[in-house]
């Protein structure tokens, strides 16, 4: 089978595509046809090194993909061949072929494509973790999104909206915020021509939002902190702007507000039940039609240089995939 292999830390460009001998499934692992496979930024900060967990060398990234059983190892019970999953690997999703463990392998939703199922589970289960079991989101609630119109923004002006909150969508172009008006944003900030806070407490009427949901860090970190309310929660999702911001930590005492980390994939390994509980809600919300996985983009495997530039270079909306087969 050809997989796509970090053989040491670098840019994307530094990966080799290559075949490497199929996989064999080990107790409780099945193997899966890959399909179609998810494209996240921080696949980048992994082949670099760079990411919150070091992966050994040499590794096949890729943290969830879509595709078809094809072989089960001993002890599967709950799948069989021919099932149509979607699954969420440590790594090794960037291949023809994987194994992995049954209880990270979902049936696929009737109504989602393979490049659907592929761009499902990681950026949706993020966002759900975050808005859910970390800021306690309530009806009625505000939330500022920034970075919307990405791949974990996207998911996250979405899963607000269904969990019946006000979404203020911020993004650094209009082109971008009227994709994420078209995802259920019920009002926007450009944040290249528009003073964060001040449009925030503007559209609060001075109040400012409950919940913060920050994929980017950088410079728009402090203003969204000052921009946010009394027992507010401010999420950090991630750090796409490459810096990694310095808070004055007296904003919190001030509005006795939450400065809250996510950490989705680790905080899945020590709560497995409560996991598959979101992911079982998510898929609830998928076939009542409260979510609808938007692809933008699919990329076939050998193009991945240039599809990591479009990343790096922020010119996706929504979410990207690798056409694995």
């Amino acid at each position: 089978m050809r997989a796509l292999i970090v053989k040491a830390y670098g840019p994307p460009e530094d990966l080799v595509l290559e075949e490497v001998e199929d996989p064999i499934p080990g107790e409780g692992e099945v193997i899966v046809d890959v399909h179609a496979a998810g494209i996240n930024f921080p696949d980048i900060l992994m082949f670099a090194g760079k990411y919150q967990v070091r992966t050994p060398l040499p590794f096949i990234p890729g943290n969830e993909g879509c595709g078809v059983v094809s072989k089960l190892g001993e002890g599967v019970s709950r799948l069989t061949v021919g099932d149509k999953v979607f699954f969420l690997p440590m790594n090794g999703a960037f291949s023809e072929k994987i194994a992995v463990r049954e209880d990270h392998t979902f049936p696929l939703p009737d109504g989602l494509s393979f490049d659907q199922g592929a761009g499902f589970p990681l950026t949706y289960c993020t966002s759900y973790h975050a808005l859910k079991d970390r800021a306690h989101l309530k009806p009625g609630e505000s939330v500022l999104v920034l970075g919307a119109a990405g791949g974990c923004g996207t998911t996250a002006v979405e899963l607000s909206k269904a969990m019946g909150a006000h979404v203020i969508a911020a993004a650094s172009t209009d082109e971008k915020l009227e994709f994420s008006k078209s995802v259920g944003a019920d009002e926007t900030i450009n944040y290249s021509t528009s003073p964060l806070k001040e449009s925030v407490k503007e559209l609060t009427k001075g109040k400012g939002v409950d919940v913060v949901y920050d994929p980017v860090g950088g410079d728009l970190a402090e203003q969204a902190l000052r921009a946010s309310g009394w027992h507010s929660r401010y999420l950090v999702i991630g750090f796409a702007s490459g810096e990694i911001p310095r808070l004055p930590i007296n904003l919190a005492l001030l509005k006795e507000a939450s400065i809250t980390g996510v950490f989705s994939g680790q905080w899945a390994v020590l709560n497995p039940d409560l996991h598959l509980k979101n992911i079982q809600e998510m898929v609830l919300m998928l076939k009542e039609g409260k979510l609808r996985p938007r692809i933008t983009e699919s990329y076939p495997i050998e193009d991945f240089v240039r599809a990591y530039e479009d990343v790096a270079m922020r010119r996706i909306k929504g979410k990207t995939v690798f056409k694995i087969r």
